[in-house]
């Protein structure tokens, strides 16, 4: 099961940079001009869990197999891409493929990196990018809607409810509001996860800021933090620069003096790794033996056999039952078998929610 979030913003606010230091490879061309990035980059990345190195040192693990999330290097988008400006509708249809977007924004200053509108404004940055995207979404939906109106005449009740859906949709966001926003109830998610669009996403602002400012940021991240608060969404706060330089560097004590220097206590990548995470409604799982201790990644509220699906489908369709330790329980009582002996191994079925940390083993019959 694959999760990914798509990096989005206009040309030259450090998007590649970013995505550079996430995968820590020069797999993204980062350059000062528009459209470095003529096909997507795809990265994945290792989500820090520091439980992982816990477990694994209980469990007496020869091996650490941290979960990953996908990072995705989209171009810069411009101002008109939805009508083929720039790189335009190639984009949009690649941003239309993650499961989330993680939008730069640039705040800082440098006169010797050109900004395409001419002057630092996230703000507007983000206004233009988020247009982009609804006008694409209208675009999407005019275009379906009249063959389904046809269709629904004949009383099918799936495209009725598709038609009702747009007709939603169109009108929030003809009120310049995204597809976000739309309130609908718990019977129609799938009508509208069905419709794929762009603005529906969830979204992360990330605030590239200059190397002075990536502790406690500045005004440009202030302005952020406002319209992200009003839109409920999060904001993370990195020098993308500073964190490449960062994920060059060798040994764990050169980046912690680094980092200390710069007054920050972890990497700028991993608040974005986090919150990217959190933002795709994720959790991690657990397995543990001599020979591996493993993250495992599902979305939160799934079942038994959906974990277990993460693992191998076979898992998933011959699920018995899943022999399950708090992860609290794991580590204060050193281990499987102690755990065991204290009564702290459940014995779980189908009907279980997998929880936050929680150490699994699984029985299954195919």
């Amino acid at each position: 099961m694959g999760f990914n979030c798509g990096i989005v913003g206009l040309p030259n606010v450090g998007k590649s940079t970013l995505f550079n230091a996430l995968t820590a490879t020069a797999a993204a061309q980062a350059a000062n001009f528009p459209f470095c990035t003529i096909e997507p980059n795809v990265g994945r990345v290792a989500v820090p869990d520091p439980r992982l190195d816990k477990i694994a040192t209980i469990a007496g693990s020869k091996a650490i197999l941290p979960t990953q999330l996908e990072f995705v290097d989209i171009a810069g988008l411009v101002k008109g891409a939805s009508k083929g400006e720039g790189l335009g509708n190639q984009f949009l249809a690649n941003i239309r493929e993650t499961d989330a977007i993680l939008h730069v924004l640039r705040c800082f200053e440098d006169g010797n990196v050109t900004h395409v509108e001419g002057s630092v404004d996230p703000i507007r940055d983000a206004e233009i990018i988020e247009t982009e995207l609804m006008i694409a979404d209208m675009e999407s939906l005019q275009k379906r809607i009249e063959p389904l109106k046809k269709k629904a005449r004949s009383g099918d009740k799936d495209t009725i409810a598709q038609v009702e859906m747009i007709e939603r949709v169109l009108k929030v966001l003809e009120d310049g509001k995204p597809a976000r926003t739309v309130e609908y109830k718990e019977d129609e998610a799938r009508t509208f996860k069905m419709l794929q669009l762009l603005t529906s996403k969830p979204l992360l602002y990330v605030c590239n800021v200059g190397e002075d400012d990536a502790a406690d940021g500045n005004v440009h991240t202030q302005a952020v933090q406002k319209m992200a608060d009003e839109q409920g969404a999060e904001v993370v706060i990195i020098s993308a620069a500073m964190e490449a330089e960062i994920s060059q560097l060798e040994s764990d004590d050169d980046k912690k003096e680094f980092l200390e220097a710069a007054g920050l206590s972890e990497p700028g990548l991993n608040r974005v790794i986090k919150a990217g995470y959190n933002l795709l409604n994720l959790m991690t799982f657990f397995t543990a033996g001599p020979k591996e201790a493993r993250a495992w990644t599902v979305k939160q509220q799934s079942k038994a056999p959906q974990a277990a699906g993460a693992i191998h489908t076979d898992f998933e369709r011959g699920f018995i039952k899943a022999e399950t330790i708090a992860y609290d329980d794991y580590v204060t009582l050193g281990g499987e078998v102690k755990a065991k002996e204290a009564g702290k191994m459940r014995q779980e079925g189908k009907e279980y929610v997998v929880q936050d940390g929680d150490v699994m083993l699984f029985r299954f019959n195919v």
